[in-house]
């Protein structure tokens, strides 16, 4: 038996239940990872709360980790002792996710990754710094770009800037929040400036190069009112609870000559993890969590991530 936290039915944090669970049983194509940590995630608490349609419960969440192979079905590839990272698939959805000491993980879902990073670094990277990274890469940003962050106090949003700021240590980079306390810990991070985003209004006249949208299709149409003519929106996050852009006319709202892309954390490649991850080690980012909490307290990590205290990335690490 190993320890894991199990959520039955819909609910508050306190419906996510520490207890035991039978170890998992290696099979063909799948192998067992000792778990080391792994990241609390937005999505996961659209899950807790019940709004991912297709998980059914008991399930135990967790579309992320880190740790070791501890038995594998894949000795060439994946051989016992292996530092991994996992994220996205089906993983704490379709089957048992990270929320465990042990999970077991589609061979083809289990990276293998080079890093001198401590297990609480390494635990606030996957899901977060790669989909920051990914939409970095997406933006085609220069040095001369002037670059606002939409929810700039996700932990996508902090790590964005961090990523950013060691590329371009002289770039302007702006970020909206919806109110002006963390304004000092966003400055603290990388940012010149701050904006108020209220009921889906950025209040400023100001325009940008690039916008990182993580509030998602809440706010699109107006963030394409702060582009300059051939910028680029990279839609990233779903922050603002809203899942599809409706109504959207985009001949006429779009900004003039400009781009809408987008990045999905599920379109992992092992070379941009390890890329990535070769990318803060050089540059001595500081990927340290925000908060870190052990297993049997998951249920107090969501609730602080949902509170107005959470700023940047929470862990767990067993």
């Amino acid at each position: 038996m190993v320890k894991a936290v199990v959520i039955y039915e819909a609910g508050e944090p306190e419906k996510l239940i520490y207890t035991e669970v039978p170890t998992p049983e290696i099979k063909k194509n799948w192998s067992l990872v000792k778990v080391k940590g792994f990241g609390i995630n937005r999505s996961e608490i659209f899950t807790r709360q019940g709004l991912s349609p297709s998980v059914k419960f008991p399930r135990i969440l967790g579309i992320e980790c880190v740790g070791v192979i501890e038995k594998t079905s894949d000795e060439k590839n994946l051989p016992v002792g292996t530092k991994i990272i996992s994220i996205m698939g089906e993983m704490g959805r379709a089957f048992d996710g990270g929320y465990a000491e042990y999970v077991l993980l589609p061979n083809d879902q289990i990276y293998p990754v080079e890093t001198n990073l401590s297990w609480e670094e390494l635990a606030a990277v996957p899901e977060t710094y790669y989909t920051a990274y990914g939409s970095l890469m997406n933006l085609k940003i220069s040095a001369t770009d002037s670059v606002l962050v939409r929810g700039a106090t996700s932990g996508v949003g902090v790590a964005f800037a961090k990523l950013l700021r060691a590329k371009f240590p002289q770039i302007k980079i702006f970020g909206s929040s919806r109110s002006d306390k963390k304004n000092s810990a966003l400055k603290r991070v990388g940012f010149d400036e701050i904006f108020i985003d209220l009921d889906g209004k950025l209040q400023t006249e100001n325009k940008f190069d690039k916008i990182l949208e993580l509030i998602g299709p809440a706010t699109i149409k107006d963030s394409f009112k702060h582009l300059n003519s051939g910028g680029i929106i990279c839609s990233t996050g779903q922050l603002g609870g809203k899942w599809y852009l409706e109504n959207f006319e985009p001949i006429s709202e779009m900004a003039e000559d400009s781009y809408l892309t987008s990045f999905y954390s599920g379109n992992v490649k092992i070379s941009r993890l390890n890329e990535m991850l070769n990318f803060i080690e050089k540059n001595n980012i500081d990927v340290k969590p925000d908060k870190i909490f052990k297993l049997d307290e998951v249920p107090q990590a969501h609730s602080y991530l949902e509170s107005s205290k959470s700023f940047g990335k929470v862990v767990v690490i067993i």
